[in-house]
């Protein structure tokens, strides 16, 4: 009976505390449910156990959409078929009912935004300053995400802006007038025509559209607007915008960089054309500029815009075109959800178009209301492009020119191209076409609609399609063409300062540098020749990337000498992949390799040579052969022999590749790191890879307080487990000495960093060869460049541009 008086006394006296902790469990619980309601975008760094190809749902499978798709549900009126049923009407847009906001206290948004959340981005800086206050009540989740993570105050203001302007519904048309008279617009099926070509390879682009009139605004290369104001100097029909404008993959901007294009065309006197057709450095023509030509003529009064399809609604959730979006910080940010106009028919696909002169007017010069409020509506559009002109013709009176075509054929893999590769920069899962590659040529003869250019092609990526293409239009180069199958592309040039170096980039291509002079200064001792003793006058001038035969080849160096001579310097990696009979056996490894800017889409480390520094995060990427399942194991082993990182992959029996990114705390030691591949412990493969010790920091030379770069991560440790009690197994030798060179290492500054930087260097890059621009005076052996056949300056025919010859070509 005690104990019995003794609980109720307790029950009494603990009633309010009891009641107290369940009301704090069910706030945490709606806290937890409201933020497992935000949309995520998926995690680019996740381990190859889950299959996210687009047979799963996950990603759209329209054929001319950038966007990727959205799993929720939304309900419109469905698309109704004429009595005859021959023809599919678009019906305009309908009210729909919108969830209520949820409403937030604007001094605590700062708090409501985590790793993970709706629109956040992985490796995007969160702001430290949460002492921004918006103007008005802050209301929907992504608007609270986007302004956590904007870097700057004025990103932030501009945020602020426009979603209070969104919910005072002062920003975005409600109900536009359709003008089309016309059901089911879509028709199935002079020779001036304007392009706009931005970005990338000039010559490949300008090849394109031999003599034909072209106009490019350029974007961010200074390198590239350089060479493509000296080509235009030969051409009269060609142009370059006195502008240029960064634009980013599904901003805003690239819709004004269109429309800002068209009224200068409009506006440039005595130069007529009757199409404007964009093309990029990746396009490249499938058929003689003679035959667009006669297209064109039989068809000038028609407008080429490639459509999504037939539904409407599934275009308008996977296109993100519901929801508001504002470019600042070179980042697109999902504000949240917004109402299509009423009354137009909202449509949309390929942002790749060829346009009257006649609309293209339209669409710049008109007082129409229909074209300046889809203006404002698409200023706050995710991949306006994709849609503005689309959307605007649609509902135009010139509806019936509309032809569901844009000329042109796209390398869509949605397996490959559809992996938010574009979450750095946008606020939405993205899609992007794949390189053409020899064996994709034949999709270029299996079309029933008439295209002109395919996209995309990269010579970086394989330039044999381009010599299949090229032999098909202006016939076959002899095979002891020079220069036939080499590639060469630039990365830096002096000319534009030291913005087009890092600080890894400024220590490697100094260390090549040295090495080669070290090298020619070497070779002659034997004979005591001392004219070959060059000494190097300053940074080097430029520098470019080599490719033979669709292999990377190394790097191109030009260095000025203080004898007023010009150096060329090939630099060629070394591999250092071993793989054991255990992996011979298994038979299904074929690579492993290390790097950073992994490309998912082409399957290439776009950092192609594999230049890494302390505070860079590097990839492992295993390459397979069919075979049976297997769990393999990856350990990651610094230079003094701590375990950085274990984990385990499953490799499905069909899997190619495989690849994952461990989140190691930085700096990461400088050295040679090893990166193992094993099963039940038994060694697969292994590869080394190195971490260049700097010798400068934010470009200027190491001092004494930059010892730290150099040390390794804090306490020594590179995530948080501890995988240091596999050393044993791995069979790894002790650490103390290592560790003691390592750091007597980090407090190298000067010319010993030079040479720690050097030595590490000279393990995985040999020079393959040193050139003179002229020949040398002081040391007759070397070569001239133009004759030398890896040179960056020696003849390349397929690539030269001439004067327009009779029959209006230019090579």
């Amino acid at each position: 009976m005690a104990p019995s008086v003794r609980g109720l006394k307790l029950g009494r006296r603990y009633k309010l505390l009891a009641g107290a902790a369940l009301v704090l469990l069910l706030i945490q619980g709606l806290a937890v449910w409201s933020f497992s309601g935000l949309e995520g975008d998926g995690k680019e760094n996740s381990l190859p156990r889950v299959n996210r190809s687009p047979d799963n749902g996950e990603v759209a499978k329209d054929s001319d959409s950038s966007a990727g798709s959205r799993s929720q549900r939304w309900t419109v009126r469905p698309e109704r078929r004429s009595s005859d049923g021959s023809k599919i009407t678009r019906k305009a847009t309908v009210t729909r009912k919108q969830r209520p906001p949820a409403h937030v206290f604007h001094g605590n948004w700062h708090n409501l935004t985590r790793e993970g959340d709706t629109g956040s981005v992985e490796g995007a800086p969160h702001q430290s300053d949460r002492g921004f206050t918006p103007k008005c009540e802050i209301t929907g989740k992504d608007a609270l995400s986007a302004l956590a993570r904007a870097r700057t105050h004025q990103c932030q203001q501009e945020i602020a802006n426009v979603v209070c302007l969104h919910q005072a519904g002062e920003l975005m048309p409600r109900n536009v007038q359709r003008q089309c008279q016309t059901t089911g617009c879509y028709i199935y099926f002079r020779k001036a025509f304007t392009c706009v070509v931005y970005a990338g390879r000039a010559r490949q682009s300008y090849t394109a559209i031999e003599t034909h009139d072209c106009f490019m605004p350029l974007q961010r290369s200074n390198y590239l607007h350089r060479e493509v104001v000296r080509l235009a100097q030969s051409y009269e029909n060609m142009r370059v915008t006195p502008w240029r404008m960064v634009t980013i993959w599904g901003g805003a901007s690239l819709l004004t960089m269109y429309l800002r294009s068209m009224k200068d065309l409009l506006e440039v006197p005595d130069w007529p054309w009757d199409f404007f057709i964009n093309l990029s450095a990746t396009d490249y023509p499938t058929r003689t500029n003679e035959e667009l030509v006669l297209f064109l003529s039989k068809h000038r009064h028609k407008n080429f815009l490639k459509s999504h399809g037939r539904d409407n609604a599934r275009f308008i959730k996977k296109q993100g075109l519901d929801r508001l979006f504002h470019e600042c910080d070179s980042h697109m940010w999902r504000l949240g959800e917004r109402q299509i106009p009423e009354g137009i028919v909202v449509d949309g696909g390929s942002d790749w178009f060829a346009l009257t002169r006649n609309f293209v007017e339209y669409v710049t010069y008109t007082k129409d209301i229909l074209v300046s409020e889809l203006q404002r509506f698409y200023k706050y559009t995710l991949l306006p492009a994709e849609s503005f002109f689309h959307t605007v013709l649609e509902n135009s009176k010139a509806c019936d020119s509309l032809v569901d075509n844009n000329l042109r054929v796209t390398n869509w893999n949605r397996k490959l191209g559809c992996r938010c590769q574009y979450k750095h920069i946008v606020d939405w899962c993205g899609c992007s076409p794949n390189d053409f590659k020899p064996q994709d040529v034949v999709r270029l003869q299996q079309l029933s609609r008439p295209t002109f250019f395919a996209r995309k092609f990269e010579s970086s990526v394989n330039q044999e399609v381009l010599d299949i293409l090229d032999a098909h239009l202006f016939g076959e180069l002899p095979s002891e063409t020079p220069g036939i199958k080499g590639y060469w592309e630039s990365v830096y040039d002096s000319i534009d300062g030291l913005g087009g170096l890092s600080d890894v980039t400024m220590t490697v291509y100094a260390a090549f540098t040295r090495l080669a002079l070290h090298e020619l200064q070497g070779s002659k001792k034997e004979t005591r020749q001392p004219s070959c003793w060059f000494t190097a006058s300053g940074l080097p001038s430029s520098v470019e990337l080599y490719f033979y035969d669709d292999h990377f080849q190394g790097y191109l160096v030009k260095q000025e000498v203080q004898s007023g001579e010009t150096l060329e310097i090939w630099m060629m990696p070394q591999g250092s992949l071993k793989l054991s009979e255990q992996g011979e056996a298994i038979g299904r490894i074929q690579g492993l390799e290390v790097g950073t800017e992994w490309d998912p889409k082409e399957r290439i480390f776009r950092n192609f040579g594999g230049l890494i520094g302390p505070f860079d995060e590097p990839v492992a990427v295993q390459k397979w052969s069919r075979g049976l399942n297997l769990t393999v194991t990856v350990v990651w082993i610094d230079p003094t022999y701590i375990i950085a990182a274990s984990y385990d992959i499953i490799v499905d029996m069909d899997a190619d590749f495989t690849q994952y990114k461990p989140p190691l705390a930085r700096p990461l030691r400088p050295g040679y790191w090893t990166v193992r591949l094993l099963r039940f412990w038994e060694l697969l493969a292994e590869v080394r890879f190195l971490v260049v010790p700097l010798t400068v920091r934010n470009k200027e030379p190491l001092r004494k307080g930059d010892r730290w770069l150099h040390a390794g991560p804090p306490k020594g440790q590179y995530m948080e487990q501890n995988f240091q009690a596999l050393g044993g197994i791995l069979n790894l030798p002790p650490r103390v000495e290592a560790e003691r060179e390592a750091k007597g290492k980090s407090e190298l500054l000067g010319k010993e960093l030079e040479a720690w930087t050097d030595e590490s260097l000279r393990s995985f890059w040999s020079v393959g060869g040193v050139c003179t621009k002229d020949a040398s005076k002081s040391c007759p052996s070397l070569p001239v460049c133009s004759a030398t056949r890896w040179s960056s300056m020696s003849p390349d025919p397929k690539s030269e541009l001439g004067p327009v010859t009779h029959d209006g070509r230019v090579r």
